[in-house]
């Protein structure tokens, strides 16, 4: 007997249920994409514990006959494509017919639907169809509202080992709001509704533009933070596959019609266009999560696209941040495969370098577009006995030396030159020389002597060299560091008011000053909320943060810890919240960045999350808000209590996230590195 066999039915729809529902979110798109190619104008989703126990998604579309309704749940069953052909334009959001078999194989689904009526004494019955892992249980005619409403309870009830494998409610609760936002994005002219078990996440009427659908979603202040993006660019026909030979009368005659149908010539390949938002430089995200890019209206995510908007701003940003990103792209179907994997999230460009410079260089030029020229110099303060003749590019009369040293340009230029006009209200600053005025003799071989302004710092050799032989000896014998070790560093110094510099008898150490007050107040921050007395501050004005849906149900699950750690925040609006109480030492500046930081940390969180990793991360945020800042100078004493504080930690050598606090380079080190042994 052989040993291949067919699978049945029931086990390969659980094998394609797995490629295309990964998570509650994945149910969601596909119930969303099919509503918005059914010609929905709106639709209201409805979910319970994260969607693992139930997802409803309602719309008012097309809605289906009896026939479709039960030829939907067939494996690659659609009505969106007929043949092979079809493949290389698709034009729809859906088009495998693998969704619905796939949900209903892992779930308790019902069904309800009902055609349009073309007229009014057109009489079209609804459908009630309801499935159990994939079985049908109850198939009934049912009088309804045109359009089509899916309930899927009970996600993976018969896949346990899957299951186990979804995070959190609030983690899931997250990612379906993240991707309701997307798609209300991209349509601004639908009506798109997000419900949990305890509130309304979004309501986002239809609007005339994406501007104003931002403003509805984000709020006024991401809106003014955005720089618009548009551009339109011309396909080439050279490199563009060309049909085969026994094709081509065929497909030359289907162009000539377009072109009388369009007005566009038949050799034409269409264009590219681009529009939508980038964010302005002052705007950084620790994470991709705010980048949302759309093709033809089709949410993906393409390597191609971000690494075209890492190019864009390239010199702009840091290489660890990340902007907020709102792009349209279109094109003519033909120009982009969809059909690379089954959640048709990826897709491929049929011109990848052309489609990566356009976007490049279209979201590059906007950028350059928006950013202020700088202005310089209204005033340069200097010594007062300095020489003009030194500056370069200055002419005699063109400087004047006021009271008190202060350097400034005559209002009045030369004739047939060109002054600046500087901008009121910046300067900057040369330092004087130190040394005091007066003049000193320097004296050279041959008897030569010359009289120079100690004005001019002069480097002067020592008096004289003891040729003693060879240096005493040093013990370098190498010591392995220890928490006490810390205790006896003493501070010298501070490199770029960034760095401390410390020596004690295992040799030189660098402390990075923020870092290390980090550890310290994340220890103190974790006992004092362990004793339940963490020490707050009420600030002057609250503080009103809008929140993203996501966000939203982030917030919903920490917000009993945030005020046990010092916060008190209340609703404020729809999708707003007050902050009016926050921990000690946090400026009120960094109160709204760090709450936004915390929620975006905990959306993208892929395991469950449980109240010692959610203490522990809050205490890291509010310890790296309320830290010593690097470029900050320190006085002696300030120095020498951090090490002091950074030697009574548990864990002084790294900070909460996991960066080093110091590094030791033993007298060992620094011998070897000097040729001493």
């Amino acid at each position: 007997m052989g040993r291949i066999h067919v699978l049945s039915e029931a086990v390969a729809n659980k094998i394609a249920a797995g490629e295309v529902v990964e998570r509650p979110a994945s149910v969601v798109k596909e119930l969303l994409e099919n509503s918005l190619d059914a010609g929905a104008a709106r639709i209201k989703i409805n979910v319970e514990a994260g969607g693992k126990r139930l997802i409803q998604v309602v719309d008012n579309g097309c809605g289906m006959v009896r026939d479709d309704a039960m030829l939907a749940f067939e494996r690659h069953a659609t009505s969106k494509i007929k043949d092979a052909e079809d493949l290389l334009s698709v034009a729809t959001l859906g088009f495998r017919g693998e969704a619905l078999p796939s949900i209903a194989s892992v779930s308790r689904l019902r069904l309800e639907t009902c055609a349009a009526k073309n007229g009014p004494d057109d009489d079209v019955a609804g459908t009630v169809i309801e499935i159990n892992g994939g079985k049908i249980a109850r198939v009934e005619d049912a009088g309804l509202p045109a359009g089509t409403s899916i309930t899927v309870r009970d996600l993976f009830f018969n896949t346990p080992a899957r299951k186990r494998f979804l995070k959190a409610e609030s983690t899931e609760l997250s990612h379906i709001a993240s991707l309701v936002t997307h798609y209300a994005l991209a349509h601004p002219d639908k009506h798109f509704e997000l419900h949990s078990a305890t509130n309304a996440m979004l309501v986002a009427p239809p609007v005339a533009g994406y501007g104003e659908r931002v403003y509805q979603v984000f709020g006024k202040e991401t809106l003014e933070q955005l720089i618009a993006v548009a551009a339109v660019q011309p396909f080439e026909r050279v490199g563009l596959p060309q049909p085969p030979p026994w094709r081509r009368a065929e497909v030359d005659e289907d162009q000539d019609e377009d072109a009388r149908t369009t007005g566009r010539s038949a050799t034409d390949p269409g264009e590219m266009r681009i529009h939508g938002f980038v964010s302005k430089p002052e705007i950084q995200k620790l994470n991709r999560n705010s980048i949302f890019i759309f093709v033809n209206r089709r949410l993906i995510r393409d390597r191609l696209v971000q690494h075209a908007l890492t190019e864009a701003y390239r010199n702009i940003l840091p290489p660890t941040v990340y902007p907020v990103v709102l792009l349209f792209l279109e094109l003519p179907a033909a120009e982009v495969d969809v059909n690379v994997h089954p959640s048709k999230t990826e897709v491929r460009f049929r011109q990848q370098t052309v489609m990566h410079d356009f976007v490049r260089d279209s979201v590059r030029a906007a950028l350059m577009k928006a950013r202020p020229v700088p202005q310089f110099v209204a005033e340069i303060h200097a010594h007062a006995t300095a020489s003009s003749g030194l500056t370069p590019g200055a002419r005699a009369g063109d400087w004047a030396v006021s009271e008190g040293g202060v350097l400034t340009l005559d209002a009045a230029p030369a004739a047939g030159t060109t002054a600046h006009q500087p901008r009121a209200g910046v300067a900057f600053t040369l330092q004087p020389p130190t040394m005091p005025p007066g003049s000193a003799r320097l004296q050279f071989d041959g008897g030569i002597a010359v009289e120079a302004n100690a004005a001019i710092p002069v480097a002067r050799g020592p008096e004289a060299i003891p040729d003693n032989g060879c240096a005493p000896a040093i013990d370098v014998t190498e010591r392995e560091p220890t928490l006490a070790s810390l205790v006896t560093l003493k501070p010298v110094g501070q490199i770029r008011n960034s760095f401390i510099l410390a020596v004690n008898e295992d040799g030189l150490w660098i402390v990075d000053q923020h870092v290390a007050h980090e550890r310290v107040l994340f220890e103190r921050v974790l006992k004092q909320r362990g004793a339940q007395k963490v020490e707050s501050q009420r600030l002057l004005m609250p503080i009103v943060l809008e929140l993203s849906p996501a966000q939203q149900a982030v917030f919903t699950e920490i917000s009993d810890e945030l005020q046990r750690n010092g916060f008190e925040v209340e609703p404020f609006g729809a999708r707003s919240v007050a902050v009016k109480v926050a921990p000690a030492g946090v400026e009120a500046a960094a109160v709204e960045h760090m709450l936004h930081e915390l929620l975006d940390q905990f959306s993208r969180e892929e395991q469950s999350l449980n109240l010692e990793k959610i203490r522990a991360r809050i205490a890291a945020s509010i310890a790296c808000h309320a830290a010593i800042k690097v470029n900050m100078p320190l006085e002696q004493n300030k120095m020498e209590w951090l090490l002091a504080e950074l030697a009574k930690t548990d864990h002084p050598y790294t900070c909460p996230h996991g960066r080093p606090v110091v590094l030791r380079y033993s007298m060992k080190d620094i011998q070897k590195a000097f040729k001493r042994i």
